[in-house]
């Protein structure tokens, strides 16, 4: 599903326009995005926790040049679906 197929899911379901629904979904994202980048762990129960990782840096081998070089450290965001989400998507039988 694409943006604008998600911005049309939520004005069909909430029945607004759906300038209404695409304000709101950026005004989500933006939320979540400002407090990952500030550090915090964004939480939305029955649905999954968003949050920022270090990755050391580690050694490896160009496979072209067969040479050994050092990656970098980052940060990766991760993401862990909650027990709602999980149930939803494997349902028991």
């Amino acid at each position: 599903m694409k943006k604008n197929e998600l911005v049309a899911a939520i004005a069909a379901k909430e029945n607004c326009t759906k300038k209404d629904a695409d304000k709101a979904l950026n005004l989500v994202l933006d939320a979540i995005t400002d407090a990952l980048v500030a550090g915090e762990k964004v939480s939305i129960t029955g649905f999954g926790t968003f949050e920022v990782r270090e990755r050391a840096s580690k050694k490896c081998i160009n496979p072209h040049t067969r040479e050994e070089m050092t990656t970098k450290p980052c940060k990766v965001l991760a993401f862990k679906a909650g027990k709602t989400m999980k149930d939803a998507i494997n349902p028991k039988k």
